[in-house]
């Protein structure tokens, strides 16, 4: 199991998801600093001043060499790239849709696990599922669980199809979320409400359901029946919303993301 006194290595641990759980791991001391790996195309040590002493380096077997866990974060298009030998090593992915079967051909890793998360990560708020290849271990599985946890929370999933829809549905922060709010931004303008306060009502409304919605025990689907049987004006909305074409267009959005995410890698 990961811990203080166990390497973890970042291939490609200054882009922004990159980075993002290299400081949750950090800050939550999952990690030491001198026991974290950092690769990327310069080596620059500069990326963490704030963390003294993480190892930088330029070479992805330099990492496979120091590390017992590696994660890839990397774009896609890149995974080819990683070329390194991690045969005895746990490696896991949040690379959207490099598919189990290519990580094993780009690192000869058989303890792999194929994941997503997102840069929310940084503040303790991304939600990070993952499924895991036939060679993971018990030990292997703790390990994940506790890299997550230090990014939010997170979840072993059946099949990589799941994790497919979930880098969909979750990886994109803000993503669909800032796309209704936008929608709510505009139409309170078309009130001739100023954009300013438009954009800072809405941004609280959206804190304020997240945070409700995220300590509470009821449902989405109970929230919405909640505010239908109160019969007030929300309720009004939700009725005319759910008489629309809302909810069938949300799913072809969504399965428009799944299908990119299943042609990227």
């Amino acid at each position: 199991m990961v811990g203080p006194d166990r390497a973890i290595g970042i291939v490609g641990g200054t882009g922004m998801l990159g980075r993002a759980i290299a400081d949750a791991l950090l800050d939550r001391q999952v990690v030491s600093a001198r026991q974290l790996w950092v690769a990327n195309r310069s080596g620059a040590e500069g990326a963490f001043d704030d963390h003294p002493g993480v190892n930088m380096t330029t070479s992805h077997q330099a990492v496979a060499d120091a590390c017992d866990v590696i994660l890839l974060v990397v774009p896609p298009a890149s995974a080819a790239s990683i070329a390194m030998d991690a045969s005895e090593r746990l490696v896991i992915s949040v690379m959207a849709g490099v598919s189990i079967a290519q990580l094993g051909t780009f690192t000869c890793a058989r303890r792999i696990i194929r994941a997503m998360s997102s840069p929310a990560a940084r503040e303790g708020l991304a939600y990070s599922p993952w499924c895991a290849s036939d060679d993971v271990t018990a030990g292997d599985r703790k390990s994940a669980v506790a890299i997550f946890e230090a990014c939010g929370l997170t979840d072993e999933v059946e099949s990589e199809a799941h994790i497919e829809c979930f880098t969909a549905m979750t990886g994109p922060v803000p993503g669909f979320v800032a796309f209704y709010a936008k929608a709510m931004v505009d139409y309170a303008e078309t009130q001739g409400i100023a954009p300013d306060i438009a954009n800072r009502a809405v941004r609280q409304l959206f804190l304020g359901a997240g945070t409700l919605m995220s300590t509470g025990t009821m449902t989405p689907a109970e929230h919405v029946t909640q505010m239908i049987n109160y019969a007030g004006t929300t309720a009004a909305g939700l009725q005319e919303m759910d008489r629309s074409s809302i909810t069938k267009d949300i799913a072809k959005g969504l399965d428009a993301a799944v299908a990119r995410t299943r042609s990227i890698g």
